[in-house]
Parts: structure tokens; sequence; C-alpha cells
């Protein structure tokens, strides 16, 4: 039961893999919007001093669906195999709507559960994060 790394997802910001199988059953570590290769998080606007002072939701909301993706795949599984999602937002009233409408198009045909919490911020600067639980064969 070693853990999942996937070459194709950004790199965990700390010391756990993308995912671990444990029987049948496949958990994701947190997956954010931070592209592949760069770490960096699309549509984050930056001042001249770095802070981030706006950020284009469903740019960030695109690249957690890609990166998702990208560690079910490498993990030998699909979108289809998702049972439970649980979504983590840091403006629940400003990106919700947003939010369950490229859920609803992005993970159309998806039978999963899910969960969407509103939190004061993610340990690092972005607007969103999956937790998910996949349903492997064998």
């Amino acid at each position: 039961m070693s853990g999942i790394r996937a070459s194709s997802a950004p790199a965990p910001v700390g010391a756990y893999p993308h995912a671990r199988r444990v029987g049948s059953l496949l958990f994701l570590s947190g997956v954010g919007p931070r592209r592949p290769g760069d770490g960096q998080v699309p549509g984050n606007i930056l001042d001249d001093h770095g802070a981030v002072v706006g950020y284009d939701f469903e740019a960030q909301c695109q690249q957690v669906f890609a990166n998702v993706r990208a560690v079910l795949e490498a993990s030998g599984a699909s979108l289809k195999q998702l049972v439970d999602v649980t979504v983590f937002l840091t403006d629940m009233a400003g990106d919700f709507a947003t939010f369950n409408r490229l859920y609803a198009e992005a993970f159309a045909g998806i039978d999963a559960c899910r969960t969407t919490v509103g939190v004061s911020a993610l340990p690092t600067p972005i607007a969103i994060e999956f937790k998910c639980i996949a349903a492997l064969k064998g």
C-alpha cells in the first residue's frame, strides 16, 4: 500500500502522495489548481509585491478538474469511478454558483456524492481544493 505519485499532476505541497489505494478504494490527497510543471495558479492576479489581489475562479476550477483527472489516470482510474467529492471554497458566497455550473458540466454523468464547504483559507493562495475517493475494480 504505497502512495501514488502522478508525474502529470503538480507536485504535492507537502510530504504526502497524490493518492493511496487501500483495497478497492482510492483516496486522493487534496487537489488544488496549480499547474503541473511550473506550479503556478492559473488566474491569480498579483500586485507588485506578489500578493494575490484577485483571481479567475473559472480558470482555477478548470485546472482542479484537470488535476483530479491526472491523478485518477495515474492511479488507473477515471472520473466515472469517483464515489465521493469534498470541495473547499474560500468564497462560498461569491464562487458557489459558478462552481456548481462548471462542476455540472465537467462531471456530467458522474454519480459521486458531493459536499461543498466554505473555508477561510487554504494552504496556498488558491480559491478551490478537492478531496476525492474513488472505487476501483479488483
